[in-house]
C-alpha cells in the first residue's frame, strides 16, 4: 500500500533526503506499509532501506539514523484506514442498550486492537486471524487492552456471541509467547461469568503475570434501554460484597506470590457494595484508571494534598459565602460532599448535586454518562452562581454532550456558567478556589 507525502519537517531525515510533497512511501526495509502501525514500527529501526516514488519514478534510499528517530515525514492519510469493527452481539453490549438522538459516533462498534496499542481501547481479538496476531508480535504492538470476560471459553462464547469463535487462552499465551504485555478486563454478569468462572479467570490470567499485567473486573453496565435484549442482573449490594470478598481474598494470595494485586475491582463495584475505596498503595500505579478502577481514590489523594498546599486564610469556616454547585452523578454525591464538608474554602458554599438520569435510565448512575438535558432539569432551579461539571461528560472538543447539546446551550437555558472540571484533585480544587475572596484579594 502506498503513501502519499503531504508535508515534510525542516531539517528531518526525509528533507535531508530531498524528499518533497507528493512523493510516495512505498517500503520499509523490504516492507509494505498496511498502516500506521508498520509504519512506527519499521521507523524505529536504526538502520533503514526506505523506496519512495517520486512521479512514478522508484528512489531507494539506505541510512542509519538513532533507534526511534523520526523520519519527518506527515502524509494525507491517516495511516489507519476503516476501523475494525466488532464481529460480537455481546449480551451486554453498551450500544445496543443506548436511547434514540446519540451523536451517530456513539453507535461505532469498533474492536481494532491498532486503537487498543494507541488508545487503551479493550478489544476481544474475535477478529484477529492468526496471520494478525503474528503481525501483533512482529510489530512489538504491547501493551494491549483486552476484554477476557473469563477464560472459560464456553462462558465467554455466550456472553458473547460472536460470529468467530476463538480460544482466548490460546491467543494469549501466543502474546505472552511472543513477548506482548497486555492489561485485561472482566465485565462481570452476575450469575454468569462471576463466581467460580471468575475465580477460574483470575487464576489463569495471573499464571501469564508478567505478559498480563492485570485485570480490571467492572459490574455490567445496564441503561434503561434494553426492551428486546437478555435479561441480565445488576449487580446489588449482596453481589457486589460477596464478590469484592473473592477478589480480595485473591489479591491478599497474589500479592504474596508475584508481588502484585494484580486483580482490580472498579470504583462502581465499592460504591454498590457501599464499601469504602482501597488505600492508594493498593492501586500500584494506577495502570486500569481510565478503566474507573482508582479514579476515586486518586481524587481524593490528590485534592487532599493540594488542600495541604494551600495557606491557612483559604481554610477558614463559615462568614458570607458565595455558592457553587457541582452536578455529577449519583454515585460519586457521597463521596464529593464528604471532601467538601471535610475541606472547607473560605468564603465558599460548595453545594453536591447528584443528577438522576432519565436519559439513560436512573439505573446509570456515573457522572462521565450525565447528559445537557438531565443536567438542565436538575440545575434549572439551583440558587448558585455557577455549576462545575466533570470535563468527562463532554466529547473530548469540550462543546458537546452525549445527547448531542452543546455546552452553549445548557449555558443559555441555566443563565449561569458551566464549567468543566478536569479529573484531578488539583484542578477542582482550583475551580472552587476561585470563587473564594481570598482568591480576588491574592
Amino acid at each position: 500500500m502506498r503513501h502519499k507525502v503531504r508535508f515534510i519537517e525542516d531539517g528531518s531525515i526525509a528533507h535531508q533526503l530531498g524528499i518533497i510533497p507528493g512523493d510516495e512511501l512505498i517500503s520499509i526495509n523490504g516492507q509494505s506499509i498496511i498502516d500506521l502501525i508498520d509504519y512506527q514500527a519499521l521507523c524505529a529501526n536504526d538502520k533503514i532501506k526506505l523506496v519512495m516514488s517520486s512521479d512514478g519514478a522508484e528512489t531507494e534510499y539506505e541510512f542509519e539514523k538513532d533507534d526511534y528517530e523520526p523520519l519527518g515525514m506527515e502524509f494525507y492519510d491517516d495511516m489507519l484506514g476503516k476501523t475494525r469493527e466488532c464481529v460480537n452481539n455481546c449480551r451486554f453490549c453498551f450500544v445496543d442498550q443506548l436511547p434514540p438522538g446519540m451523536r451517530p459516533s456513539l453507535s461505532v462498534k469498533d474492536d481494532d486492537w491498532r486503537l487498543s496499542l494507541m488508545m487503551g481501547n479493550y478489544v476481544t481479538l474475535t477478529n484477529v486471524s492468526e496471520r494478525e496476531l503474528q503481525r501483533i508480535i512482529n510489530r512489538h504492538a504491547s501493551p494491549l487492552y483486552i476484554s477476557v470476560h473469563a477464560t472459560d471459553n464456553t462462558v465467554r462464547d455466550y456472553l458473547l456471541r460472536s460470529r468467530v469463535k476463538c480460544d482466548i487462552i490460546k491467543q494469549l499465551r501466543r502474546l505472552e509467547q511472543g513477548g506482548i504485555q497486555f492489561h485485561a478486563q472482566a465485565v462481570v454478569c452476575p450469575g454468569i461469568n462471576d463466581g467460580s468462572v471468575l475465580e477460574k479467570t483470575i487464576d489463569e490470567l495471573a499464571s501469564m503475570y508478567p505478559a498480563c499485567l492485570s485485570l480490571a473486573v467492572v459490574p455490567v453496565g445496564l441503561t434503561g434501554h434494553r426492551s428486546g435484549l437478555d435479561d441480565i442482573k445488576p449487580f446489588d449490594k449482596s453481589s457486589a460484597a460477596k464478590l469484592l470478598d473473592m477478589t480480595e481474598r485473591k489479591r491478599t494470595e497474589l500479592k504474596k506470590k508475584i508481588g502484585t494485586y494484580f486483580v482490580f475491582p472498579s470504583d462502581e463495584m465499592y460504591v454498590i457494595a457501599e464499601r469504602d475505596f482501597p488505600p492508594e498503595a493498593q492501586y500500584e500505579d494506577y495502570a486500569q484508571i481510565d478503566n474507573g478502577v482508582g479514579l476515586c481514590r486518586q481524587l481524593i489523594e490528590e485534592y487532599e494534598y493540594a488542600y495541604d498546599m494551600l495557606p491557612p486564610e483559604y481554610k477558614k469556616r463559615g462568614g458570607i459565602r458565595r455558592t457553587i454547585c457541582i452536578a455529577t452523578g449519583i454515585s460519586a454525591q457521597a463521596l464529593l460532599e464528604r471532601m467538601m464538608n471535610k475541606h472547607p474554602i473560605t468564603g465558599v458554599n460548595v453545594k453536591v448535586c447528584a443528577v438522576k438520569n432519565r436519559y439513560f435510565g436512573e439505573s446509570v448512575t456515573v457522572a462521565g454518562l450525565v447528559t445537557a438535558q438531565d443536567l438542565t432539569d436538575r440545575m434549572k432551579d439551583e440558587s448558585c452562581e455557577a455549576v462545575l461539571i466533570t470535563e468527562c461528560m463532554l466529547r473530548s472538543e469540550g462543546d458537546r454532550f452525549l445527547d448531542d447539546i452543546t455546552i452553549d446551550t445548557v449555558v443559555s437555558t441555566l443563565g449561569k456558567p458551566v464549567i468543566p472540571v478536569g479529573r484531578t484533585g488539583e484542578e477542582l480544587l482550583e475551580a472552587i478556589k476561585r470563587f473564594s475572596p481570598i482568591c480576588k484579594e491574592s
